[in-house]
Formats: structure tokens, C-alpha cells, sequence
């Protein structure tokens, strides 16, 4: 009895672990935070997800959970006796829990809310039953989402216009002008930062002093919620925290949940016009109405449980070269200077400046740190191989994705540092970069 006491004073670190992974698991995939508020109750988005058909959503890269889905409905899917283009298939879908990050509320059969998770980004599906259809993955982020194109459906967007139009250089910007601005994010891109500082495009996109583009759509990739646990800064660019502070900043000023958030930073008014004036740095809600803070613990720990995917040797990276590339990535082509192994960032205060860097300093200018964050390399073979996305979404590598390819990456960086690097060191140190 003496010991039940105590295990129970103190806690037991086994059950509280997975108490705490349960609990985020569901926190990551159902929870809405009380966003319907602002999806529903502002933007009426649930007019526009009436009418979408299976066939548009799977377009859009929304994802279907197979695994939420009866047997007879995988078969019809697999023999093709589903009518893609009826909506009443895609409100079917979302009343079974199966598109992931999308929870509906129903009223006799009538959808009435539509609200949004964290997993709407960051899983996707291992297409084991058809494209955009098979077992859900949680934190990998979702290539294929067209973000902005579902944003722009909304029958109203006033509330955004009445948001960015705080930004002096917004000034008279109307519906259309952000309906333009949502649909050139594309897919696989979110701008995090429009609702802070109003800036929708880099007007000079620059590597190692050349310009690549101008006015290049200033959203970045969505990133990975895998392979998060040991080092700081998660986001692109520096400065904005840990990975519980992001949760709070996305669940409460960009998914518009009912919650609490608080950066004193967002009073910068020239570095963050719109946060200052609609003093995003203060939002309070009651702690009896506070959707948001409780489950952020939780959240937190189930994120840092989901270790990055594996690559397997002779298919997703050739041994050989990458062991020869192994002794690149550490010696002449000096990568592990920044993505230390086998961590893969820094350990510590992980980023560095445009400047050090050789490129623009568009996105890093956006965040508190203006700088970019040093990227956890663990998993990048999954975008150079295009796994569990579109074909023409594969890739894309650097903050807005910029190269196209790893060995896009590895030419430019030989090209900004002078490394030196042969054709066939390059191909080894791409092998390599698989292989992590």
C-alpha cells in the first residue's frame, strides 16, 4: 500500500508516456481547437465543402484514411463503383472521419460545420488503395495540399481582407487580390507569416548573388512533424521557438482556434504590421473557454514520439555511394559543420544568416530570429523519391523550394562555397543525403 502511494505522488513515467501519446495522437488528428468558429461561422467554408466532389478533394491533395472506411467501400473504391464527381461520396467521407484533418459536424445528414486539425498538413497516406487513398501517416507533411486553393473556395473572405489591409503596403486590397494571392502558394506551400506581416511575395528570390526569380509567392513548404525530437528551432526561418511554441502560434492565429497566445516580439509594428495592430502577440482567452492550451503538452510529446521515416538500403539509396559520401559530407564538402551528425542540425541555437548562407534574406527578414533555421536532414530521401505524393510534387528542397532536386542542392552549395566537388563525389554525397 506504502508503495501505491508513492507510485501514484510520483507518477509512473511508462503510463504517463503513453497516457500522453494517446492523447496527442487524438489531440493531432481530430481536434479543431474550436476553429469552426472562424471556418464556419466567418468564412462559410462548409458552402464550398458541399459541393466538392471526390474527385476535386483528391485533386486539391486533401487525403482519404482508408483505414477509417468499411471493407465493401475499399472494393467499390479499387473496382471503380465510386462516383467521383458526387458530393454527397466526399460529405460521406468526411461524417466517417476518413479525410484526414477535415472534421464535419452533421445535423441530420446535413453538414453544418466544417473545422480543421493539425493533420490536415502534416499526414498524408501511403496510397495503398489509389491515389490520395490508403493508411494514414501522421507528420509527414502533406506535398499535395493545395492549401491556398481550399482557403480561396470560401464564400467569404472578408475577415482576411479586413485583416491584411492592416498592413500599410495592403491598403484597398479586395477579395479577388486574395483569392490571386492563396492560389499562387500551390501545392505543398503555406504562408505562415501573410497574417503577421502582409507580405505575399519575395520581389528577388537570390542564390550565391544571382537572381533565380522575382516576386516569387512567399509561401514555404509545409514541414515534416517527424523527426523533431533533440534540437531547437523546428520552423524554416530562426528565432520563433520550440516546437509546443509553433503549436500554440498555428492552433490559435492560423488555424484560428479558441485559445490563448502570447509573443510581445508581434508589437514590432515595422517588422509585423498586422500583428501589432490586431495585437496578435496578446490573444487571451478565459481558461474555462481555452480550446487550446491544455492539450499542447500532449501534442508536443506525441510529435517528438514520431521518428523520421528509414531508408532502406538498395531502394531508397545505393550502400556504396553512400558510405564513400559519408566521408564527403564530414570532410571536404564540410556539410556536417552545420548539420552535425547524427542529429542533423546543431544542437543548440540552430541558424544561421542569409548572408552566411549566400542568399536572400526575403524569409528569414519575416521571423524574430532573421535568420534561417539549419534543417534536421533525417528523412529527405522521401521528397527526392516523391513516396506518398504526386509525381509532379517530388522534390523541392530549401524553405520555398528552390532546387528542384538533392542534386540541385549540392550544385549550388559547391558553386556558393567553392567545395570543389567532381560529378561523381556529387552523385555520392546525394546518395548519402538518402541515406540519413
Amino acid at each position: 500500500m506504502k508503495n501505491d502511494r508513492k507510485s501514484s505522488f510520483l507518477g509512473n513515467a511508462e503510463e504517463n508516456a503513453k497516457a500522453m501519446i494517446d492523447q496527442g495522437r487524438h489531440t493531432f488528428r481530430f481536434d479543431t481547437y474550436g476553429d469552426e468558429a472562424f471556418w464556419t461561422g466567418q468564412l462559410q467554408i462548409q458552402q464550398s465543402v458541399k459541393s466538392l466532389t471526390p474527385r476535386t478533394a483528391l485533386a486539391l491533395g486533401l487525403k482519404v484514411d482508408a483505414e477509417a472506411l468499411p471493407p465493401s467501400v475499399i472494393e467499390a473504391i479499387q473496382h471503380g463503383r465510386v462516383n467521383l464527381d458526387d458530393p454527397a461520396v466526399t460529405l460521406q467521407l468526411i461524417q466517417q472521419n476518413a479525410v484526414l484533418g477535415v472534421v464535419g459536424t452533421f445535423n441530420n445528414n446535413t453538414l453544418t460545420k466544417v473545422g480543421f486539425t493539425c493533420a490536415l498538413c502534416h499526414s498524408t497516406v501511403d496510397d495503398s488503395v489509389a491515389p490520395g487513398i490508403g493508411a494514414r501517416i501522421d507528420g509527414l507533411a502533406n506535398r499535395d495540399l493545395n492549401v491556398g486553393a481550399i482557403i480561396a473556395t470560401a464564400p467569404n473572405l472578408t475577415p482576411i481582407v479586413s485583416l491584411l489591409s492592416l498592413a500599410p503596403q495592403d491598403a484597398g486590397i479586395t477579395a479577388q487580390d486574395v483569392r490571386n494571392v492563396l492560389n499562387s502558394w500551390g501545392p505543398g506551400k503555406f504562408d505562415a507569416e501573410l497574417g503577421l506581416d502582409g507580405k505575399a511575395f519575395n520581389p528577388q528570390q537570390i542564390t550565391n548573388g544571382v537572381v533565380t526569380g522575382t516576386n516569387v509567392s512567399g509561401a514555404t513548404l509545409l514541414p515534416n512533424a517527424r523527426g523533431l525530437s533533440g534540437h531547437n528551432l523546428h520552423t524554416w526561418s530562426g528565432g520563433w521557438g520550440t516546437v509546443t511554441y509553433w503549436n500554440a502560434l498555428v492552433a490559435v492565429l492560423e488555424l484560428h482556434g479558441i485559445g490563448t497566445f502570447f509573443d510581445e516580439r508581434f508589437d514590432d509594428a515595422t517588422q509585423f504590421p498586422i500583428a501589432a495592430a490586431a495585437k496578435l502577440g496578446h490573444v487571451s482567452v478565459d481558461p474555462d473557454s481555452d480550446q487550446v492550451t491544455g492539450k499542447l503538452a500532449a501534442l508536443h510529446f506525441y510529435q517528438l514520439s514520431l521518428p523520421a521515416v528509414q531508408p532502406r538500403p538498395g531502394i531508397d539509396f545505393d550502400p556504396a555511394a553512400a558510405a564513400r559520401g559519408d566521408e564527403l559530407f564530414s570532410g571536404k564538402a564540410n556539410c556536417n559543420s552545420c548539420h552535425h551528425e547524427p542529429l542533423w542540425t546543431e544542437p543548440g541555437w540552430n541558424q544561421h544568416t542569409a548572408d552566411e548562407l549566400k542568399i536572400d534574406s526575403f524569409e528569414a527578414d519575416r521571423s524574430p530570429g532573421h535568420a534561417y533555421q539549419t534543417v534536421n536532414l533525417a528523412g529527405i530521401f522521401v521528397r527526392e523519391r516523391g513516396l506518398f505524393m504526386f509525381p509532379q510534387n517530388k522534390g523541392r528542397f530549401y524553405h520555398d523550394g528552390r532546387f528542384q532536386t538533392l542534386l540541385d542542392v549540392v550544385n549550388s552549395y559547391d558553386a556558393r562555397f567553392n567545395l570543389g566537388l567532381t560529378d561523381e563525389e556529387k552523385h555520392d554525397l546525394v546518395e548519402y543525403l538518402k541515406s540519413l
